[in-house]
């Protein structure tokens, strides 16, 4: 999965009993639980037909077929907030590699993953992400997360050592990632209307940060959310779920929509989840590109959406809905 225009910013921390809990997945502790947000909304049923956005890369590359499916790449950024695409030219050693290494990374004994277990006041590192700090609940999961571009940002101490393949699989895969990045946002501006370098310049040299998730079984499946409803989602082979973020919203002036979408464990097995972040703003500033005329929300120093966005975490609430100008 990659989230396009955005970054990730948790507070978390180690729970010695949480692989205890994992154990027993009938069983649910209370600081687990979020029985209000699980029935939040409505599920949209198994007998009604709806059809998920698909986008293939082979066809945006094919000059016969790139207008139309550049339409629907729009259609699913501006309608849904994702896609799914596939054909993505990712190398496939690169995605397998990652996630054999993720899964023997999830696999080790809880001491051997505390070696590079989240610090005091850091997000970096292997622990329990807190969602929402306020409430002190803790995602039914296990989690890693790092920074892996610009390399001079990479904190080394944090990329797990064992298993020994990890560091060199994540080097490639976030290197593929920015590369796809890139591909996409050629499309993306076309869609826009606006200068590809325009929009490409607002992602390159930024900060992309990944999150490794391990979610024990449990008994929900996965959705996403449109228009209060949600929508289950099965994964494509092979395909990349990509997610418009809350700073691409913002840039495209409200065009493009950032999708509210969450993740839920399998009832019968185990889960593991790669998230690339790829982060992007305008000379240090996030607001919307002038070329997509009157803005519609605020600009904002980056430094100071992402202690904002780190606020409406803690409070459960979407920071880029406080700045839209009404």
């Amino acid at each position: 999965m990659e989230r396009i225009g955005d970054k990730v910013i948790s507070r978390a921390e180690i729970t010695d009993d949480a692989s205890a809990t994992f154990a027993d997945s009938t069983v649910i502790p209370d600081r687990y639980a979020r029985p209000d947000e699980v029935r939040d909304g409505v599920v949209v049923g198994s007998d009604e037909s709806y059809e998920l956005p698909v986008v293939d890369m082979a066809r945006l590359l094919n000059p016969e077929f790139s207008e139309a499916e550049i339409a629907k790449l729009g259609s699913a950024c501006r309608d849904w907030g994702f896609f799914q695409l596939t054909n993505h030219g990712v190398d496939e050693a690169v995605v397998e590699d990652m996630k054999d290494s993720t899964l023997q990374f999830f696999r080790l004994p809880l001491e051997k993953k505390k070696a590079v277990a989240i610090q005091a006041n850091g997000f970096e590192g292997f622990g329990h992400h807190y969602n929402r700090a306020s409430s002190e609940k803790l995602d039914w999961a296990e989690s890693l997360i790092l920074v892996t571009q610009p390399h001079e940002q990479r904190n080394n101490e944090f990329w797990p050592a064992d298993p020994s393949t990890f560091r060199d699989a994540l080097d490639k895969y976030s290197m593929e990632m920015s590369n796809l990045t890139s591909r996409l946002t050629v499309f993306m501006a076309s869609d826009l209307g606006v200068e590809q370098e325009t929009l490409m310049g607002t992602f390159q040299g930024k900060t992309q940060s990944v999150a490794f998730h391990y979610y024990p079984p449990c008994h929900h499946p996965d959705k996403v959310r449109k228009n209060g409803r949600w929508y289950p989602l099965n994964p494509l082979p092979g395909a990349f779920v990509i997610n418009v973020g809350d700073i691409l919203q913002i840039l495209t002036n409200g065009t493009y929509k950032s999708a509210e979408h969450r993740v839920l464990p399998d009832v019968e097995k185990g889960r593991a989840t790669v998230v690339m972040f790829q982060n992007a703003c305008v000379a240090g500033i996030v607001k919307p590109l002038p070329e997509l005329g009157e803005a519609t929300y605020k600009a904002i120093d980056h430094v100071e959406y992402v202690k904002g966005n780190f606020r409406a975490l803690a409070e459960g609430t979407r920071f880029v809905d406080s700045l839209k100008i009404m």
